[in-house]
Parts: structure tokens; sequence; C-alpha cells
């Protein structure tokens, strides 16, 4: 298995690049969130990989941090989802916003993204719900630091409610909420239920 790629950004053609390794040329497809973040031509990259060997084609997939590796890992075990939907995926959310999509069960994200329809939105929240850690939904809330929901649904979490609770209450919160309000009205259903 090829883990991890270091050479040359010798070409980039959305959404496959090439990287020369010690005159080696990989081509290696990209979601667009890290294609974004290249390097310009002639630059040293260095991508995470995961290789995908079929009865046709050995095809090399990139990625700019683990955690999106990781992301991709998680959607192409999902039936039906193939290496392209999950690359597709992961060029229309960022990490963060689909865990927080997935915690919050937040059906309409994943269907603004070309090719998923409500059902596959369905299937992906059931098969992810749980399966990508508590510590990567506080990351996500972190990260996405503009999003009041998402600060809302770290406090909330920090108090000590669990994520099925907190999920359930931040359904009935305004989405234009201010923090400190969101977690009020959230604290105040969370006491009635």
């Amino acid at each position: 298995m090829i883990g991890r790629i270091s050479g040359i950004l010798l070409q980039k053609t959305p959404p496959t690049i090439l990287v020369d390794c010690q005159g080696v040329g990989y081509e290696i497809d990209v979601s667009m969130g890290t294609f974004y973040n290249l390097p310009a031509l002639g630059e040293k990259v260095t991508l995470f990989t995961h290789l995908a060997v079929r009865e046709d084609a050995h095809l090399l997939y990139g990625f700019g941090n683990l955690e999106e590796r990781s992301l991709f890992r998680q959607l192409i075990r999902i039936s039906g989802i193939g290496a392209r939907t999950a690359l597709s995926l992961l060029s229309g959310m960022s990490v963060a916003e689909m865990v927080q999509a997935v915690t919050l069960q937040d059906t309409t994200r994943f269907s603004r993204i070309p090719g998923i329809g409500k059902k596959t939105a369905e299937r992906l929240l059931l098969e992810l719900k749980g399966k990508l850690g508590a510590d990567l939904d506080i990351a996500s809330a972190n990260a996405a630091g503009s999003d009041n929901m998402a600060d809302i649904l770290n406090a909330l979490l920090a108090l000590g409610y669990s994520s099925r609770e907190v999920n359930a209450v931040l359904k009935q919160v305004p989405a234009d909420s201010s923090v400190s309000d969101g977690i009020k009205l959230a604290l105040k259903a969370l006491s009635k239920g």
C-alpha cells in the first residue's frame, strides 16, 4: 500500500495531478479541497494516499491531511459509495462540515452534492452515525468556529449531554441564534425533556 507521496508537482488537471517522485510520475486523483490547497507547479508537495487495486487498474487517491483520508476510507466502505462519489463528497464538504452534518443528521447538506440524492444522503447519515468518533465531533465543531450551531453543539457536549440529546434539541434552535441565546434555548428544551 502506498500511504504517502512526496515529490515535485508537475501537472494539475482537476481532479488529477501528476507528482514526480525520483523520476517516477504518479497520477493521483484528489478532492477539490486538496486541489485548491496545492502549491504551484514545480514546487514540492506531500500527500497522504490511498491505493485502490482493481482488476483493470491501480488507482491512487491523494489527500492533504490524515482526517480527509480517514473519512474517504469510511465513505468507500459504505455500500453503493465508490471512490468517485467519495471524492465528490469530499470536494463538496470539508471534513468538519461532514462530521457536523452527520452529528446534526442534516440530509440537506449531503443532498446539495451533485450525484447525492435524498435516499443516498439518508443512507450516508445512517452508516456514518457513531463511526466518526466523539473526538471528531468536537474537533469539527471547533474547526467550524464561525458557525454558531457548531459552538452550541460543542458547549452542550462539554456540559455532558449525549450526542443523541444534543441532536434532538438543536433541531428546535433557530439557525440564526447567537451562541448564548442558542445555548439558553437548548438548555431550556433539555430541562423540559
